[in-house]
């Protein structure tokens, strides 16, 4: 065992080598642009593309026409937000997404407004589950679109896309999910759950960070306006040249993710479950949020009321750890999803993300278990002692 242990795969995970190397060759040898027609290197690169498109596709029950490649998730999300709000502003003015969303369809959504969009955010139950009740009353004759991620990149609950789907569908409203932590993680089936939209990041899936995907069901049903233009590539939904490598990569992981789901899904749960049990039995007064039942299977996030997390994880430098969101990371606030779900601030301000992933080995578990329950143990007689 290397230290330091990696615990933070939700943040980003490594390149699998098995990736890396089908990239290699499209950096140097194959390095043909595929928008170049009439040579054989870029016959090469389009050819590879195209391949990419398809282990996309499969993963997640699609065609590879509805494969539009982009930077990463939050461009996608972005596409896919402001996509349809511009393409269809004459039928309707409203969008309904939740207040745990990641922030790249929050500000999304938010940026929308000044151009007379309404934003409704739909009520969370206690264990960060949405609503579906209150989804269906929010949905008006001016909905557009409903955005509901596919699985929280904090607490990393799980949402009943089928159910949400299905409602969307009988509403005639467009349904999009931002899947960048649940893809490869959990089976997704954009035909049998009914979405239309929905947003891969290949950085969480161990393919290399700036590239990604959105899938955009029944093309030609489901128009969007595009955010870039240029030279009209991916159909004129995404101009710029394209990241070949990085495209090879993200249609690699797709295919080791589809083959390996099953077993890395459950070994990573007996792991994850192995933590929590460890935790729960090592320490009193600790908080675990969000359902249990309807998560990641890499995924334990938990409180620890009258501690600073910040001390604690400086406390623990030999295990990489987060509070929260990488992309929030920064912000010195409680965290906003703990706090939609109406936990106390305590709570929301103490959290520990645990991400698990496919090189987390047992020992390391053991390890980091053994390290959390010490420290914590040490800094709350530390506490105890200054306050006597």
């Amino acid at each position: 065992m290397k230290l330091p242990i990696y615990l933070d795969y939700h943040a980003t995970t490594p390149v699998d080598p098995r990736v890396l190397e089908a990239m290699l060759p499209f950096f140097a040898e194959s390095f043909g642009n595929p928008a170049s027609r009439n040579h054989k290197f870029g016959w090469m690169a389009a050819t590879a593309v195209e391949n990419a498109r398809k282990q996309v596709a499969k993963l997640i029950n699609a065609s590879a026409k509805e494969i539009v490649f982009t930077s990463g998730a939050s461009e996608s999300d972005n596409l896919a937000i402001k996509g349809v709000a511009h393409r269809y502003h004459d039928r309707g003015n409203h969008i309904i997404t939740m207040a745990t969303e990641h922030k790249a369809v929050l500000d999304s959504a938010k940026r929308l407004i000044p151009e007379g969009i309404t934003v409704t955010l739909a009520r969370l139950q206690p264990d960060g589950l949405v609503d579906l009740d209150d989804l269906k009353r929010a949905i008006t004759d001016k909905t557009l679109l409903v955005s509901i991620m596919a699985a929280n990149n904090e607490i990393g609950v799980i949402q009943p896309l089928a159910e949400i789907g299905l409602l969307c569908r009988e509403r005639g409203v467009l349904f999009h999910t931002d899947a960048a932590q649940a893809t490869g993680k959990i089976p997704i089936d954009v035909q049998a759950m009914q979405i239309d939209l929905l947003s891969i990041a290949g950085h969480k899936m161990y393919a290399p960070k700036g590239i990604g995907a959105l899938c955009v069901i029944r093309r030609g049903a489901v128009e969007l306006t595009p955010i870039l233009d240029g030279g009209g590539h991916e159909g004129g939904l995404r101009s710029g040249t394209l990241n070949v490598p990085g495209i090879v990569g993200l249609g690699k992981a797709c295919e080791f993710c589809r083959q390996d789901m099953p077993e890395e899904s459950r070994r990573l749960a007996a792991l994850r479950d192995r933590l929590k049990d460890g935790l729960l039995a090592g320490l009193d007064g600790i908080h675990i949020n969000g359902s249990l039942e309807h998560r990641l299977p890499n995924n334990l996030n938990v409180s620890f009321p009258g501690l600073d997390v910040a001390t604690l994880m400086s406390a623990m430098s030999d295990i990489a750890l987060s509070s929260g969101s990488a992309c929030t990371s920064g912000t010195p606030e409680p965290s906003y999803v703990l706090k939609a779900l109406g936990v106390s601030e305590e709570v929301a301000n103490t959290p520990l993300r645990f991400g698990l992933g496919r090189f987390t080995t047992e020992e390391e578990i053991d390890y980091c278990l053994r390290r959390v329950v010490e420290t914590v143990k040490k800094l709350r007689e530390m506490g105890s002692t200054a306050a006597a």
